[in-house]
């Protein structure tokens, strides 16, 4: 019988370094000019306007932290409309960017081809223009005697948004109307390209196999698509609902007295009335109650993924 060699031993591992603690900081440096950055134009800003908001005072004599939280009360108690009407013009346009937006998004993202490039252009073409400008120009298309009030006119379209309080008589301008139409109008890019970025992302494999298993085109939609593009819809709708109900331009430049929201009496406030305690408290009420909003609507939304 042949000897049994023993195998030489394995040689042994060789020790692992503990890693460099310089190495370890790299991402920390990294961080370090964000953080900075949220710091001095985020975090030191909101303290100030904290501050102010619990002072007392007049511009003459100086404001001093007296700690009177009855400003919130009083803010709100006497503002509530612009409040409510600030949410609702809100709500309403992102209803209108979804309903606009998202037949277009899918269309870029599954119909357009190689017209895809200059349909995005396209959508992002507002941005090349000021946002002052981009409002001014729906005074125009929307002038009392312009083709659009003439042509919604003779469908008695304004029959209907007469009798729901949008318009007053044969106008749009400084109506409920107007301010919704130039809010979408400003925020559409805004619902489009998350859409589209999340449409893109879908396997084309599985509208194939729901079809395989004899699935109706609106069935594919319901059951495929649409689930699987929620966290677009989801980022869409905060990328739009959030600036929109901050807005003032809009009500300002389209709409009146009676259309007034809660950024035209923050603006107001601010840079005629000089009651810095009001519009300061003004302000963290609004963020409040968007972060409320916001919070409530990502936890009922069911997807744990945004774009």
């Amino acid at each position: 019988m042949a000897a049994v060699t023993e195998a030489p031993p394995l040689a042994p591992a060789p020790e692992k370094k503990p890693p460099r603690k310089r190495g370890r900081l790299v991402p920390y440096w990294l961080l370090l000019p964000g953080i900075l950055w949220l710091i001095v134009f985020f975090a030191l800003p909101m303290i100030y306007q904290a501050s102010t908001s619990v002072q007392t005072g007049s511009l003459e004599e100086g404001y001093k932290v007296t700690w009177h939280f009855a400003t919130y009360w009083d803010a709100l108690s006497e503002y509530w409309p612009q409040f409510l009407r600030s949410v609702s013009y809100a709500a309403a346009a992102t209803v209108l960017c979804l309903l606009l937006g998202y037949p277009l998004a899918y269309l870029i993202a599954f119909r357009a081809g190689r017209w895809r490039n200059l349909i995005m252009i396209l959508v992002i073409a507002p941005f090349f223009t000021s946002f002052l400008i981009r409002t001014l120009a729906w005074k125009t298309i929307l002038a009392d005697n312009g083709p659009v009030v003439h042509t919604l006119n003779s469908l008695h379209v304004l029959d209907l948004t007469n009798w729901l309080g949008w318009t007053a008589g044969d106008r749009v301008l400084a109506t409920p109307l107007a301010v919704v139409c130039g809010l979408t109008y400003n925020f559409l890019p805004f619902m489009i390209l998350p859409l589209y970025t999340s449409l893109e992302r879908i396997d084309g494999r599985l509208h194939e196999a729901a079809g395989d298993l004899y699935a109706k085109p609106f069935t594919t939609f319901r059951k495929v698509t649409f689930p699987l593009s929620m966290p677009g819809v989801v980022s869409g709708t905060l990328l739009t609902f959030i600036p929109a109900a901050g807005d003032y331009v809009n009500a300002d430049l389209l709409g009146s007295t009676d259309t007034r929201m809660v950024g035209n009496v923050i603006q107001t406030q601010f840079l005629r009335i000089l009651d810095y305690p009001t519009a300061a408290a003004l302000s963290f009420i609004l963020m409040a109650a968007i972060l409320a909003m916001v919070t409530f609507y990502i936890r009922k939304s069911g997807t744990e993924d945004l774009v």
